[in-house]
Order: structure tokens, then C-alpha cells, then sequence
């Protein structure tokens, strides 16, 4: 999909509020209402914007502790894959995850209310499953910089 410059300060704008309505997209990028709810629908259709989502403060929630970890398998293959990619998936407090290249086979992004979660997280549901080798985890101490928009 071929995308010019007011499509491109439509997706900045959009990543810094997707919420804007047809009017403020309109004032960002000097078009009618009309253009540019068109051009957020074309971008929607081509399926270059996945989806919309609210940012929320994890304090707020009572979830004080972030930690990414590292997952280490002892056992590989497609049905370690599918059993770790399972559980990952089960979890809510995994908010993300990716396999990576490296020591580490995942990385797993996390939030709990507390240290004592956390780590019935690692030593109840990690550490216990049969293709778990080994995990490692690094606490959080503070964010210097939020999930930023992708750079356009």
C-alpha cells in the first residue's frame, strides 16, 4: 500500500490519540471532515491500523510491579511451542511476549500487584511446566520512556 505524507501525519496523529474524531484529523492535516474519515478507513481496510485501545495506569489498578522474563526451554519443538505459547496466552499478567533469538527462547512482559505475585508467577506456573529449563527475571525500577508511537 502506498502511503504519502498526509497519510503518515494521519498515523501519528492517530497514535497519539486514537480516539480523534473526523473534525480533529481534519484540523491536523488540513483537509475536510469527510477526506480525512475516508483516509483513516482506507488505512483501517488495508489493515495498516489493527486496532484502537485505551493506555491505563497499572497503579491505578493496583499493579505495582512490572518485570520482563526470560523463559529458557530445556525442551524444543512444535508442541513445547504450542504448550508454552498456551499458557502464555492463559496468563493475564503476561501482557506480552515475544521468542526471541539469543540465550532466552521468550521474553515475557509482566505486572503484578506485588513482589510475592511475581513470584508465584515464576515458581507456581513457570518454573513447573515440563519445557521450562531455566527462567530469569528483571524487575522494573522505572520507566524512562512509554511505549512510544512507531516511528513514521
Amino acid at each position: 500500500m502506498d502511503i504519502d505524507e498526509i497519510d503518515n501525519r494521519l498515523l501519528q496523529t492517530l497514535q497519539k490519540n486514537g480516539q480523534a474524531t473526523a473534525q480533529e484529523l481534519s484540523d491536523a492535516l488540513g483537509l475536510s471532515p469527510s477526506q480525512a474519515g475516508r483516509r483513516r478507513q482506507r488505512l483501517e481496510a488495508a489493515g495498516l491500523i489493527t486496532h484502537y485501545a485505551a493506555q491505563i495506569d497499572p497503579e491505578q489498578l493496583g499493579l505495582s510491579v512490572q518485570a520482563f522474563v526470560q523463559v529458557h526451554l530445556g525442551t524444543h519443538g512444535p508442541e513445547a511451542a504450542r504448550d508454552i505459547s498456551r499458557l502464555i496466552h492463559s496468563r493475564a499478567e503476561i501482557t506480552s511476549a515475544w521468542t526471541m533469538t539469543g540465550e532466552a527462547d521468550y521474553l515475557l512482559r509482566v505486572w503484578t500487584s506485588d513482589l510475592k505475585a511475581l513470584h508465584r508467577l515464576i515458581h507456581d506456573v513457570l518454573l513447573p511446566h515440563t519445557a521450562v529449563a531455566r527462567v530469569q527475571s528483571q524487575i522494573v525500577m522505572d520507566q524512562l520512556k512509554s511505549d512510544a508511537p512507531l516511528p513514521l
